[in-house]
């Protein structure tokens, strides 16, 4: 490194930092909170909750779009929109989120570069010219498009206030630790994007959505249970198969009131489907008393018996198993899902 280099990249963090942020950093903290008319505190709280590093006083880390920041942060607050409770929450979810979305597509750039033989750093900033523009408008288009989803589910379920009956389930790959020993870390994410782009496709066209990944594990959301138990049957379906690349999964479902909050789904539902998910065997489906009860359309008679006759209903095949003992729940009533 050397005083003209300080980062010793041959400039090129400082070039694409200036390229990506419109003109390079001359700010300290300090003088980005007086611009934008809020106090050093409020200011650093902001840094912090959208996840980024601690800066020294005296250091020139900011530019004139981190004024324009909060100076928008200010006005959704004077406007009502943020209130404190919903700043945190809020600011929290865009740190996470674009944070992650950040890594994928720098990794894609760095990649892109490395098929045309350019160096990773200089590569990422040519290409940058050309895609990042057509990233940030569709970035754009889809983040509304999903406003529009978000806007029309709200305005169906704003009867039942923030609560709302939901079917849940959590698919979790069978043997993924030891199938992640034996793959470059290249293969291993090629291996997972392959995983979440087939789920994806087949949760969407099913009437479901995913709600997150959690390592090897997606929670997956439904309207109906229906909905719900076709996504889980078919996803057990093609990891089965021999002659299908999609892994071995498992899958547990529940089904009642869940509360939802900033896209993320919350309560003993979702609880439930992460335990029953927890004990399945490799290809089964679990489902809860609630799933069970909203499939066949009858109540089940409480009684000690642990396991009864399948029952057949519609597409499906509900066996009961003898009651499970989980982290939080007592003898919970357990049915296997097969098609009919």
């Amino acid at each position: 490194m050397s005083a003209t280099d300080p980062a010793g990249d041959g400039g090129v963090v400082g070039a694409l930092e200036e390229h990506l942020l419109g003109e390079a950093p001359w700010l300290t903290q300090q003088q980005v909170a007086e611009r934008a008319g809020v106090s050093l505190e409020t200011a650093n709280e902001l840094w912090h909750l959208l996840g980024f590093a601690h800066v020294a006083d005296d250091e020139a880390a900011f530019t004139s779009a981190d004024v324009r920041a909060l100076e928008l942060t200010d006005d959704l607050i004077r406007l009502g929109i943020l209130s404190h409770e919903r700043q945190d929450g809020l600011v929290r979810t865009w740190g996470r989120s674009f944070a992650r979305l950040a890594d994928w597509q720098v990794a894609l750039l760095a990649s892109v570069a490395a098929e045309i033989g350019a160096d990773p750093g200089e590569g990422m900033l040519a290409i940058s010219d050309e895609a990042l523009p057509r990233v940030e408008e569709l970035q754009t288009y889809v983040w509304r498009r999903h406003l529009l989803s978000a806007g029309s589910r709200l305005l169906a379920e704003q009867a039942t206030g923030p609560s709302s009956m939901l079917a849940v389930c959590f698919v979790d790959i069978v043997g993924y630790t030891s199938r992640s020993r034996t793959l470059t870390d290249r293969e291993l994410v090629s291996w997972l994007e392959s995983f979440e782009t087939t789920v994806l496709g087949l949760t969407v066209d099913r009437g479901g959505r995913i709600i997150k990944n959690i390592g090897d594990e997606l929670l997956i959301v439904a309207d109906t249970p229906e909905a719900m138990a076709d996504i889980a049957l078919e996803l057990t379906r093609r990891g089965a198969d021999p002659d299908d690349p999609f892994p071995a999964v498992r899958a547990g479902i529940a089904y009642g009131e869940v509360v939802t909050r900033l896209g993320d789904v919350f309560g003993p539902v979702v609880n439930i489907a992460a335990r029953l998910t927890s004990v399945a065997r490799p290809n089964a489906v679990l489902v809860d008393l609630g799933a069970y009860e909203a499939l066949t359309g009858r109540d089940h008679q409480d009684d000690d018996t642990d396991e009864d006759a399948p029952d057949q209903t519609g597409g499906y095949r509900l066996r009961r198993l003898r009651r499970i003992s989980v982290k939080g729940y007592s003898r919970l009533k357990v049915w296997s899902l097969q098609p009919a």
